[in-house]
């Protein structure tokens, strides 16, 4: 008999270069051999360069057909990326609430690659105060951290989203102007793993979708948080390793890197 594989029920972003948003969960949930379950929350105007223009889904339609999928399946994980609008933001808080025993990861997608904002005060306002509380992994890199907090240090942005309410944070640091790039892991009030990566030559297209979907297959897969959120950076990195250069703007990830003859 065939052992099936996790549902990981992933909300996010519809990208039409394939780098990020939905594409992205799903080449990175079927890397990690789960089945991939999604709800677009919005549809973008988007390449490897820039977003330029984000249309949100209806959030009465976000629920309807998130209500289909836990009605017909043994979802194991929660990702949310791209949302959208603050109403999105309520509503996913509402799917989250009448499934507390799942775990949830939030990538808090503030900003485009491109440096496009995705969010307004609304939108951000909406996330601290309905999903925070009820994540229990999110994965903002630096300058979100900042956004979603009072203060420009990131140690106390770390602190102030525990205080926020949830569980982990995982805040990175390929936006800092630093020789290698350093991931703080904070829990219970502290930070309790530092690991630095060499940081790679070109910028990248999905790679917060890379991470924060990476580590909720691995929680999917029923591994302990902190063990996930290592192992998915190592993950991520080697996508970014082995990414490539098909449009004009960025790179994108190689997320079936480990496929590759000779790896």
């Amino acid at each position: 008999m065939i052992n099936c594989p996790p549902v990981v029920l992933s909300f996010s972003g519809h990208d039409p270069s394939g780098g990020a948003g939905i594409q992205a969960d799903i080449e990175t949930l079927s890397s990690h051999q789960c089945h991939s379950a999604s709800v677009i929350t919005a549809l973008t105007e988007q390449d490897s360069t820039n977003v330029y223009r984000i249309h949100p889904q209806q959030p009465d339609a976000i629920i309807q057909q998130a209500n289909r999928i836990f009605n017909d399946m043994p979802v194991k994980a929660i990702k949310i990326g791209l949302i959208g609008h603050a109403d999105i933001a309520c509503s996913l808080a509402q799917i989250i609430t009448e499934h507390p025993e799942i775990p949830v990861v939030l990538d808090p997608i503030l900003a485009a690659g491109g440096g496009t904002p995705v969010a307004n005060q609304a939108l951000i306002q909406a996330i601290v105060e309905h999903l925070l509380p009820l994540t229990t992994v999110v994965t903002p890199n630096s300058e979100e951290a900042r956004q979603l907090t009072t203060t420009d240090d990131l140690d106390n942005c770390g602190r102030q989203l525990l205080q926020s309410g949830c569980q982990y944070v995982l805040i990175t640091g390929t936006h800092e102007h630093t020789r290698d790039v350093t991931h703080n892991l904070y829990h219970q009030g502290r930070c309790i793993e530092t690991l630095s990566w060499d940081r790679l030559p070109h910028h990248y297209h999905g790679s917060g979708c890379t991470l924060a979907t990476s580590i909720a297959a691995l929680l999917a897969h029923q591994l302990e948080p902190v063990t996930a959120i290592i192992e998915a950076q190592q993950y991520s990195w080697d996508s970014l390793d082995n990414g490539y250069k098909i449009g004009q703007g960025q790179h994108l990830p190689n997320r079936f890197f480990w496929m590759q003859p000779g790896t």
